[in-house]
């Protein structure tokens, strides 16, 4: 009998695990943030990329250009634009982690920028707007291989 039980109990718990559990507002904007990308012919080459200063959400290729690309996703455009909301604090923390990146990569001799996705997905949609602003700001911290 508690055998049965046991087996009984694992059984739930591994189908409970194999249940998908819904993505985040978040996570669904940056999965729709990638295709839009590689639709217009970025390769991309990092999504989620950590370090112990922070993440970065996409890192593409464009061309020969390494793109950092931070995505921004809201339902609705009521508290302002997605967009607005990478603030000169993010971009210097964006501007850090990029140059990071291309030092640990060694990709310094390569041209990078920076792009915004900005995600507005109301509820309820089954899709998004999606727009994408190139080289959206300057670094922060000035480098040559920015473009």
């Amino acid at each position: 009998m508690k055998i049965a039980a046991t087996i009984s109990m694992a059984s739930r718990l591994i189908r409970e695990a194999w249940v998908r559990t819904p993505l985040t507002l978040g996570a669904k904007g940056e999965a729709a943030a990638a295709k839009f990308l590689r639709k217009k012919g970025y390769i991309l080459i990092g999504t989620n990329v950590r370090t112990s200063m922070g993440e970065i959400d996409l890192v593409a290729v464009d061309g020969r250009t390494v793109v950092f690309v931070e995505v921004k996703t809201r339902e609705s455009d009521d508290k302002g634009h997605p967009a607005e909301a990478v603030d000169q604090r993010k971009q210097d923390k964006l501007t850090r982690l990029g140059i990071a990146y291309l030092r640990r990569n060694n990709l310094l001799e390569n041209a990078a920028r920076f792009d915004i996705v900005a995600v507005t997905w109301p509820n309820g949609a089954k899709k998004p707007l999606i727009e994408h602003f190139e080289n959206a700001f300057e670094p922060s911290i000035p480098f040559q291989m920015f473009v």
